[in-house]
């Protein structure tokens, strides 16, 4: 979806609407223009998943002429500020929404059930028993009336509501077909009362019931995969704890977060999360603040150091002052995003609907001129009834309404198989259609941890001796520069001792005594000014490892003396990953919080020239905006950071390792750490989208065939009834092909 610049005047206003009565994309169309006709309103939106509108309007304008606008419409509205849930928190609301959700799929099942177990008794007594008795007939009448007219209501409402706004929709179709066929029905059993063989020949109640009873199959599937829209603004919510520790002149006490003010001083112990935002008054720590910068290495903070509400302590106790509440913290601001970002996607609007405005009208055309041709020619009305009904039954959306559905359960189930959970029809159709993948570089182009990549060692060590030498030494340290090393002794083999002393030098590194020798581990610069300055190739072995955007770090002791390297490895797939989406023409670009040199390193080793580095969490939204402009743009990621990235683009895409955040938020989430998923999800949206255009295409050509001979009085309506239902199985068996993608 490309978004265009739009004129807006200088201020403007929003206002959210609730509206209820929309079944779908044309739906969303209609309330969107009723909207748009004010000359006061710049902009609105509306979400066919949340059934809201956002509104952009002048600040005079009245929200109640927006309320009857959409009520001519033929829907109804109401303003969200009114609404009993309007004042609970973003977690509250996302779970009313919830609720909302799963209470409308649980009455669409039971009228699915309901129209299905009337409809199946229908089918075998009118295929199965020929001639049969009146009595059965009127059995069929019984069985057939709750399933047109009940369980198939939806289909006229909306049918009425187009009608009042002189369009047609697929459900027009429904409407008609099914209406046709009982309508006929009804007619032939009271014409013919008392002639049981003739009476029989001229009834196609199941006919209309088996329409009703597909379509809303096909409705049921949709809206199941919508019931879980909200929950990633739940989840996001979720981060921040429920209770703080507060300090005072009294001492320490609990109190739930959301009874935060600014200028509370708060404690946080190892393994909390901060509760808000702030500033550090007292003590120091290690903060893993990888939900805001996707970055994994955790961040030192020491007195007038920020800390960000959501983040995890993982070492060391410290107090901050309290600056941010409520909707002004980061994490209140990142849900925001997501929230805006989901609202502003426009609702799938399938290639069968795409069509609809121009088939239905024809076919209702053909239906009437056929009557009044039979009528004209002098062949009787009942005879051109007959005709009539045949072409409507032959036209009936049941392959057109199966065409898409089928072939998106059939690919999301495969793509499940294969590791690729799609989210839902809208994420697959995207999938096809992307030109651009946006990729976070940690978590998703590499493996999201630091590691010990490199060790030079000079004088009589060997790379094992000093390994576990400096292993000995950083046990006894919680940093994550001294884990990544004891992590790689114990990879090896190598006994990891703890040492014999033991001192940390804030910032700097370790002065102490491992497996009897005595020495320094840390920074190149203080170990230099602590034991004299390293030889020309050590120096270089630095300048090297620098140079490829690696944390350095040196040990010593004598004349013995190793050169260290810690960095994010790259995922072992990430290049093979990005020949092929390269391959299949679609253009990767790496995003990320890092430094211009680092972004560049790692972006040369996987074959990236597009890079955009050093951007922030809100600013990911924004990457992601501007390549929109030159096409569907898709975005990789794993952490907190990038939900609103994904939310924001055509199609999110989230790795499984990482946060259930990212992964509600996401269109597509790939179960394994594995950046091919990428290319074949892409692959299979591409096979589901040809095999949909395949079933459009034979739908299409069956009803060029079938209708004129409808028409001309070649199919009675049984025949048609017969020959609708081998176009469906047709359509089903080619969408059954995509169990052989591999």
């Amino acid at each position: 979806m490309k978004h265009e610049p739009q004129t807006k005047p200088v201020e403007t206003t929003e206002t959210e609407l609730k509206i209820d009565g929309m079944t779908c994309a044309s739906c969303v169309r209609r309330v969107e223009k009723a909207l748009s006709k004010d000359s006061g309103v710049s902009n609105a939106s509306v979400n066919f998943a949340t059934h809201t509108a956002t509104v952009h309007h002048e600040p005079g304008l009245d929200p109640s002429k927006l309320v009857a606008a959409v009520d001519a419409a033929g829907y109804a509205a109401k303003v969200i500020e009114d609404d009993i849930h309007a004042h609970h928190s973003a977690s509250e609301h996302a779970e009313h929404l919830r609720m909302e959700s799963a209470g409308e799929l649980a009455k669409m099942r039971s009228n699915l059930i309901l129209a299905a177990a009337l409809t199946i008794p229908l089918v075998l007594i009118s295929m199965l028993w020929h001639p049969r008795p009146e009595l059965m007939n009127w059995l069929l009448l019984a069985l057939a009336t709750p399933v047109t007219f009940w369980c198939g209501r939806q289909f006229f409402t909306v049918a009425l509501k187009a009608l009042r706004h002189g369009t047609t929709t697929m459900d027009t179709l429904v409407a008609l077909g099914s209406f046709a066929a009982w309508a006929y029905s009804t007619y032939a059993l009271f014409r013919h009362t008392g002639h049981g063989h003739m009476q029989s020949e001229h009834i196609y109640f199941e006919t209309g019931a088996v329409i009703v009873t597909l379509i809303l199959l096909g409705r049921y599937l949709e809206a199941k995969a919508k019931t879980r829209m909200s929950d990633s603004i739940r989840k996001l919510m979720d981060l921040a704890p429920k209770v703080a520790t507060v300090v005072g002149e009294d001492g320490e006490r609990q109190i739930p977060a959301s009874e935060l003010t600014v200028g509370m001083v708060v404690r946080v112990k190892p393994g909390e999360c901060v509760p808000t935002d702030g500033k550090v008054v007292e003590g120091e720590s290690y903060v893993n603040e990888a939900m805001v910068t996707g970055e994994p290495m955790p961040v030192h903070k020491t007195i007038s150091s920020t800390v960000t509400g959501g983040t995890l302590n993982e070492q060391g106790t410290f107090a901050f002052e309290v600056e941010k509440v409520g909707s002004a913290t980061m994490l209140a601001q990142i849900t925001r995003l997501v929230q805006r970002a989901q609202g502003s996607k426009a609702p799938l609007q399938g290639l069968a609907d795409r069509v609809s405005a121009v088939f239905v009208p024809i076919v209702i055309l053909i239906s009437i001129a056929t009557v009044v041709a039979y009528v004209l020619l002098g062949h009787g009305l009942e005879q051109g009834l007959i005709a009539g009904v045949a072409v409507l039954v032959i036209a009936c959306p049941c392959a057109l309404g199966l065409a898409t559905p089928t072939a998106l359960m059939v690919g999301t189930g495969r793509g499940a198989e294969l590791g690729v959970l799609v989210k839902d029809g809208e994420a697959l159709e995207r999938a096809g259609n992307v030109k651009t993948v946006l990729l976070d570089k940690t978590g998703t182009l590499t493996e999201g941890k630091p590691r010990l990549t490199d060790v030079m060692v000079f004088g009589t060590w060997t790379e094992g001796d000093a390994i576990e030498w400096a292993a000995g030494l950083e046990s006894a340290s919680q940093h994550p520069v001294s884990k990544a090393v004891v992590a790689r002794a114990i990879e090896l083999g190598l006994p990891v001792r703890n040492p014999e002393t033991f001192e940390a030098v804030t910032g700097m590194g370790i002065r102490g005594k491992s497996n009897g020798k005595e020495g320094l581990i840390g920074r190149v610069s203080w170990v230099e000014g602590e034991m004299g300055p390293l030889g020309d190739r050590e120096r270089q072995v630095v300048g090297e490892l620098v140079d490829a955007a690696k944390t350095v770090f040196v040990a010593r002791v004598g004349r013995d003396v190793a050169v260290f390297a810690v960095s994010d490895v790259l995922v072992p797939t990430a290049k093979a990953a990005i020949d092929e989406l390269k391959a299949l023409g679609v253009n990767p670009v790496m995003v990320t919080g890092d430094n211009q040199r680092t972004a560049e390193v790692v972006a040369a080793q996987v074959g990236i020239t597009s890079i955009e580095s050093e951007v922030l969490p809100h600013e990911k939204a924004e990457v992601v905006e501007k390549f929109q402009a030159s096409g569907s743009t898709a975005m990789v990621g794993d952490g907190i950071n990038d939900a609103p990235a994904l939310a924001k683009a055509d199609l999110g895409i989230a790795m499984g390792h990482g946060t259930d955040v990212a992964m509600e938020t996401a269109g597509i989430t790939l179960l394994r750490a594995d950046l091919r998923g990428v290319v074949q999800a892409i692959r299979l949206s591409r096979s589901t989208l040809s095999t949909i255009k395949w079933n459009l295409f034979w739908a299409f050509i069956y009803n060029v065939v079938m209708i004129p001979l409808a028409a001309f009085g070649m199919l009675s309506p049984m025949l048609a009834a017969g020959a609708m239902a081998f176009s469906s199985i047709s359509v089903i068996l080619n969408s059954l092909r995509l169990r052989r993608f591999a």
